[in-house]
């Protein structure tokens, strides 16, 4: 059994009982936050905002989770930005980084429309127009890459159901064997690997969300623009809103002011062909094969900063581009009305007027991490250093308890915070 993002989430356990899931994988506790842990908060404390500090601390106590951190913008203005630890052996300032992954997609698609907006590349393209697609000798590609565009492969729609077939970003034993090439994997690996397989149905017949797509996406970003896809993400569109922070993840080594990560797993390295057992957040997935689908690290301040930017048209984005992400695909609304756009997942708002709530989760061993922006002027951050403890608990439940914490508000403060991080 392959280890993936998801599966190895669900693999949580309520009675602390030894489990065992695949080749080599157990059951390995971090440390709990105690109950009587003496909390340690870092940023500006603001009265009003009482209501996220509690429930960030109250779903971390929940969870044993050691190092979290929260940002809350209202009307563009940065209100709150938090740190949260309970281990002496961390603290968290706002601006710590951690791993955001999935989080990262929406970076990927703003840079695919940004090179759009530039006259570059068209969304109607073909992928294959644009990047080697190239099978392993001896098997075939699949005809139907050719219906594969740009579209289709950021709303989802490409062809490639993890369900169905797994997830390749998570296959690396597989795609070092298949190919005969050693571990630590490289992307052009992982696309000759997935270049090879049948699609796993027609091209925009269905919705299957796919890191996959976003590799090759960032592919296309390294082609059509010349750079490297970390260069061109940070000079075209970190650069112009002052976020100087983010970077792309390492698997084991960490950035300057990165947090730690922890998880009750551990697994097989895909780092090397040795074998040996690590923990899970530190060599059972490769940060390099992730980079555009997951692979990069941010504070909390740097997300709502980045969700700022999609409120009005700008230098980065112009309104035809707004107009792209935000765009309803020809197939894939949810019973309930949403719809993955280019790097967001939206739900129009009709209530109170007309507008949209967006946004994305993101999860992978030693990590989960969650960006909103409300149709009403609000959008919030939050980051943990795991997704998994033997208390068995959703971390999706942190969605419902900022939800909650924002609502209570009673009086929005009138501070603004972008100018201490910012600058």
């Amino acid at each position: 059994m392959e280890l993936s993002r998801r599966n190895l989430g669900k693999l949580a356990v309520a009675t602390g009982a030894t489990a065992a899931v695949g080749t080599g994988v157990g059951y390995s506790i971090g440390r709990p936050a105690d109950a009587a842990a003496t909390w340690k908060t870092t940023g500006t404390a603001v009265p009003a905002l009482a209501g996220f500090d509690n429930q960030m601390k109250a779903f971390m106590q929940a969870r044993g989770i050691t190092a979290g951190q929260v940002a809350v913008t209202y009307k563009g203005r940065l209100v709150l930005a938090r740190g949260y630890s309970t281990s002496t052996a961390i603290t968290v300032q706002p601006t710590s980084l951690f791993r955001i992954a999935s989080l990262s997609k929406s970076f990927t698609a703003a840079a695919i429309v940004k090179l759009v907006q530039d006259g570059k590349v068209s969304l109607s393209t073909p992928v294959a127009n644009i990047i080697d697609i190239t099978p392993a000798t001896g098997l075939t590609r699949d005809p139907r890459w050719s219906q594969i565009t740009l579209w289709k492969v950021l709303q989802h729609l490409g062809g490639w159901d993890r369900d169905v077939s797994g997830d390749p970003e998570w296959k690396d034993a597989t795609i070092s064997r298949t190919l005969g090439v050693p571990m630590e994997l490289h992307q052009a690996d992982v696309i000759k690997y997935v270049a090879g397989q049948k699609l796993d149905f027609a091209p925009g017949t269905k919705y299957a969300y796919s890191n996959f797509g976003y590799t090759l996406a960032g592919r296309v970003i390294e082609k059509v623009s010349g750079l490297s896809y970390e260069d061109y993400v940070k000079q075209k569109l970190l650069a112009p809103l002052k976020i100087k922070r983010m970077s792309l993840g390492y698997s084991i080594a960490k950035h300057s002011g990165e947090t730690s990560y922890e998880s009750q797993y551990s697994g097989p390295t895909v780092l090397d062909m040795s074998g040996k057992t690590v923990p899970a957040p530190y060599g059972t997935f490769s940060m390099r094969i992730q980079d555009a689908n997951g692979g990069w690290i941010a504070s909390a301040p740097d997300l709502v900063r980045w969700a700022k930017m999609f409120d009005a048209p700008s230098s980065v984005l112009n309104s035809t581009s707004l107009g792209h992400v935000w765009a309803k695909p020809s197939i894939g609304v949810n019973p309930d009305g949403w719809y993955y756009g280019l790097g967001w997942q939206i739900r129009p708002v009709t209530t109170g007027g007309t507008g949209r709530n967006t946004w994305h989760t993101g999860s992978m061993p030693g990590t989960f991490t969650i960006v909103v922006r409300t149709y009403n002027g609000m959008s919030w951050a939050a980051l943990f250093n795991r997704r998994d403890d033997a208390s068995g608990k959703s971390y999706g439940d942190i969605d419902a308890a900022l939800w909650t914490a924002a609502n209570g508000v009673k009086s929005w403060p009138t501070n603004d915070l972008f100018p201490t991080y910012f600058s």
